[in-house]
């Protein structure tokens, strides 16, 4: 399909945007390939499903859909405020960190002005800047790890207003102990702000965690309902800040943009830790068998502090995506990290028994034909 025209009436900066998403669902990609998923193992969701206990708030909330959710989410913070023993001013509830991440970038990124990330990590964040007219400067990984160092050095040298960092991180699952994280803070300049994504906080061993100190103004940390909590459907996010800057997000969020069967569903997820406890059990286990399934082929599975596995190739960017779309041909939907040299990997979700055997049905065939297609190519 060719690229639409932009309306004459867009402003220069939104002309300027390429008619580009971060992701392409799988939705999306299931109406152009006119068949379903066998698998669904690219946007690590949680195939493990919520806690009974939301089935049922939610079962009961559904009659009152009518009404808008409360605008200040005010007992989900008051729970989150209490689960993180931080002041409830410290606590904002958005449409899941990707929703936050675009406030906080409207807030504090005016068009030109210089954020740093990590070339390869996630993308959503590098959308927002772009679209609120950030200057993005990306340092590459050391290894498969994102590289604190560059990344606080990048600051002091371009002026950053933002530092992102996620940890775990998210496309090759690996983590920082918290006396890194520390170190890095120590070392941002003073105008710099590091945005912690803690999506996958839940996976990740407690030496990964700093503690949660609301009164630091160095630093934002974004969690999420989306992964261990299984609600990547109900976009439940929140971040923890010092309430100066957690405040300021008032001013620009959509007051309404949290609906009332989501806040439901989180407070309702929150209140059994031991839901939550045995799904952080169940994907450690199917990690476990993606890394056999992975050996069983003569591929390496990446040690992972998520929900996910990393997958090395052994080869290229170039085998490692002839690889997802020998997978994704044979009805098994996963993703690759998009930068060399992570693309070497797949991202593979820890889903449920039936998903994974899916893929270790389909790994065989999808290696040899992506295999004779290098070969053919040589």
């Amino acid at each position: 399909m060719s690229e639409p025209q932009n309306d004459p009436r867009l402003t220069p900066l939104a002309a300027s945007l390429p008619f580009a998403v971060p992701f392409v669902g799988p939705e999306t990609q299931v109406r152009a390939r006119g068949r379903p998923f066998a698998a669904r193992l690219g946007a690590n969701e949680c195939g493990f499903g919520p806690s009974p206990r939301v089935i049922e708030a939610l079962r009961a909330a559904a009659p009152e859909a009518w009404m808008y959710g409360d605008a200040e989410s005010w007992e989900l913070r008051q729970a989150l405020a209490a689960h993180h023993g931080v002041p409830m001013e410290s606590v904002i509830v958005g449409e899941g960190i990707d929703g936050l991440l675009g406030y906080l970038v409207r807030l504090l990124v005016a068009p030109g002005e210089t954020v740093v990330t990590s070339a390869g990590a996630y993308p959503t964040f590098a959308y927002h800047v772009a679209g609120y007219g950030g200057a993005l400067h990306a340092v590459p990984y050391r290894g498969d790890f994102e590289d604190t160092e560059a990344l606080v050095a990048a600051a002091a040298q371009t002026g950053a207003k933002l530092v992102y960092l996620a940890n775990p991180d998210n496309p090759m699952g690996s983590w920082h102990e918290a006396g890194q994280i520390a170190a890095a803070l120590d070392a941002l300049p003073a105008r710099a702000l590091m945005v912690l994504d803690e999506a996958y906080a839940d996976f990740a061993p407690a030496a990964a965690i700093p503690p949660v100190d609301p009164a630091d103004r160095r630093v934002i940390r974004m969690r999420t309902f989306s992964k261990a909590h299984g609600l990547a459907g109900m976009r439940v996010g929140y971040a923890i800040g010092h309430p100066d800057l957690i405040a300021a997000f008032h001013k620009v969020r959509n007051h309404f943009g949290m609906c009332r069967l989501s806040q439901t569903a989180a407070l309702a997820s929150l209140s059994d830790p031991e839901h939550l406890a045995a799904t952080v059990a169940k994907i450690d286990a199917a990690k476990a068998e993606l890394g056999r399934i992975a050996a069983a082929h003569g591929l390496s599975a990446l040690p992972s502090a998520t929900n996910f596995v990393a997958i090395d190739c052994g080869a290229d960017g170039g085998f490692a995506h002839a690889l997802l779309r020998e997978l994704v041909s044979r009805d098994v939907f996963v993703r690759m990290p998009g930068v060399a040299p992570l693309d070497r990997c797949i991202r593979v979700s820890a889903g449920p028994e039936a998903d994974l055997a899916a893929f270790a049905r389909a790994l065989p065939e999808a290696l040899d034909a992506a295999r004779e297609g290098a070969d053919a190519g040589a």
